[in-house]
């Protein structure tokens, strides 16, 4: 059994992970890098055609051609979603191979990628570094998987590429529109998602990369996200993903009487706080709260003719709205989330690709996450020291990935509206089942039934004081609902062995998640 010690959250960690050393957590900010950088492969250009053509007849051909063997790792990235049929194709073709042992990297896993549980079960795919959603979380928490789950925020698995935690053997990238040289962009094209900026870390330092197209355009691809420059083979394939489902299904603006009241009470905090103002920056989650939040957001600027500098996306047909309206300067994009999103960055000089390097990568010279006036985000649980669980459930199954919510935290005001249950199971706690952000990071938490401060924020209790808001401490709202739901939810069974690791944004263990006892 790996060893345990407890971090400075009190969290027991391993100390090593899949044969690897690991550090255990010791604060928000207590953890400084060192050394240098990683890099790639020096490569040359006598190597490569002269013309610029490196196209190859095949996945499975690309795959050979890049040495694929047993225990490499693979990247692929997740801008299309539940759509996605190049990260399937590429493991369907190194089991073709008979290949064994391979550590996938995915920035995210969706539901379509169910099928990696074949590999698994095959030998095909030792472990998965990235999101569990669904399927594949449900896999991994029954202790089911081979190797241990490390799950990364978008920011931590660029920390991890840049600092060497992982080097990528094969990075594939599939791209809605590339020439052959491989220069691709992911705004244009029959599935085209936006931007690519979480393959970019990968087309940067992995040893080699290919690129899938469905749509192959001469040379130059104009705008490129990709650089060909770092590009060794491009495949075209008829089709890269399914439209219908590349855009992300929670971008609907919720109709509950429930959640429509915690996004007006969002927006109303922020609004007595002193937070919106002239120049202010923000952002929100494309789900339904946050997604409502903005609308009401929106409302108070238009009255008061505030514009925000910029707003941080996950973009959508609502910031897209807010940026040709006149209501913000830029779009900073970090992930496009519907078809308006898309236009709107093909279309307008102030939608701008952004990648986790500038957004969220803790080890750089800053990033763009800490200088967001507010940031609105969900979290599965929270407990009565603030602390965020936005991977497991109370029942302890693994069924979601982090994204970049660990790294929004360092914004200047971190709210979160949740509902405070749901399907009668209380989401206040007496402790997180997993622990993935530090409660002094967590600044208020907005529920229908009141709104909590975190009383380390003495200047936003001061700032609210004696306005009407519902402000009340986090304890009472707990025994509230558990009053209404007969009691706190009941306690999972969990085993000792660690089936998954949680990193946080700065490469260390803040927690692990055990397998679950049936």
């Amino acid at each position: 059994m790996t060893r345990l010690v407890q971090n400075a959250a009190g969290r027991l960690v391993p100390v090593e992970i899949n044969g690897a050393p690991a550090v255990p957590y010791a604060g928000p900010r207590a953890h400084r890098p060192a050394g240098r950088r990683a890099g790639p492969l020096v490569r040359s250009c006598a190597d490569f055609p002269a013309d610029g053509d490196k196209r190859v007849e095949s996945i499975k051909q690309a795959l050979l051609n890049a040495g694929l063997r047993d225990g490499m790792t693979i990247s692929t990235h997740h801008h299309l979603r539940n759509g996605d049929r190049v990260a399937n194709l590429v493991f369907a073709a190194a089991a073709e191979l008979g290949v064994k042992d391979l550590r996938w990297f995915p920035s995210a896993s969706f539901p379509c990628h169910d099928g990696m549980i074949a590999h698994m079960e095959n030998g095909v795919i030792h472990h998965i570094e990235g999101s569990l959603n669904g399927p594949l979380g449900d896999y991994c928490t029954e202790g089911r998987m081979r190797g241990t789950a490390v799950l990364r925020s978008h920011g931590g698995r660029w920390q991890a590429i840049q600092d060497g935690e992982v080097a990528i053997d094969i990075a594939v990238i599939a791209a809605p529109t590339a020439d052959p040289f491989g220069n691709a962009t992911g705004d244009r094209g029959p599935a085209a998602c936006g931007l690519l900026g979480f393959a970019l870390a990968d087309s940067q330092y992995a040893d080699h990369v290919i690129v899938v197209t469905d749509n192959l355009v001469p040379f130059p691809c104009i705008p490129w996200q990709i650089q060909g420059n770092n590009v060794d083979q491009v495949v075209v394939i008829d089709s890269i993903g399914d439209p219908a489902k590349i855009v992300s299904g929670t971008t609907q603006v919720t109709k509950s009487p429930d959640r429509l009241l915690i996004a007006e009470l969002t927006a109303r905090f922020c609004d007595e706080a002193g937070i919106i103002r002239d120049g202010f920056s923000f952002q929100a989650g494309a789900g339904g709260t946050a997604l409502s939040f903005g609308l009401f957001l929106r409302d108070m600027m238009r009255e008061r003719r505030i514009k925000a500098r910029f707003v941080r996306g996950g973009s959508n047909q609502y910031l897209v709205s807010m940026l040709e309206e006149g209501l913000t300067d830029y779009i900073l994009d970090g992930q496009t989330f519907d078809l308006e999103g898309v236009r709107s960055m093909r279309e307008n000089p102030g939608h701008v690709n952004t990648s986790p390097f500038t957004s969220y990568n803790w080890h750089g010279k800053g990033n763009f996450a800490s200088m967001l006036d507010c940031v609105v985000l969900g979290a599965t649980e929270v407990d009565l020291d603030f602390n965020g669980n936005v991977v497991t459930h109370s029942d302890g199954r693994l069924l979601h990935g982090i994204g970049g919510w660990q790294n929004c935290l360092f914004s200047k005001c971190t709210i979160l509206p949740i509902p405070s249950f749901r399907d009668r199971i209380p989401v206040i706690v007496d402790k997180v089942t997993t622990l993935c952000g530090p409660g002094e990071l967590i600044d208020v938490i907005v529920t229908e039934r009141g709104i909590a401060i975190n009383p380390l924020r003495r200047d936003l209790i001061e700032a609210v004081r004696g306005s009407s808001l519902p402000i009340r401490p986090l304890i009472d709202i707990k025994r509230e609902v558990e009053d209404l739901c007969g009691g706190p939810p009941a306690k999972p069974r969990l085993g000792e062995d660690v089936v998954a690791a949680i990193k946080w944004v700065d490469g260390t263990v803040i927690d692990a998640v055990r397998r679950l006892e049936k």
